[in-house]
């Protein structure tokens, strides 16, 4: 049902690949939309929200 979908990361231009069974993880917990970082700057991104809090 689900295929590893390549995703150009937002953050840093970077390709990343957005695999099926993370795709089917998703789908459990109710998410639609498919990531727009790359795992790097999804890390990066969460540290600096809470550094701001």
């Amino acid at each position: 049902m689900y295929e590893d979908k390549k995703i150009v990361c937002k953050d840093c231009g970077e390709e990343f690949v957005w695999t099926a069974g993370e795709q089917e993880f998703y789908a459990t917990k109710g998410l639609t939309n498919a990531p727009v970082r790359c795992p790097k700057c999804r890390k990066a991104k969460k540290a600096r929200m809470n550094n701001q809090q």
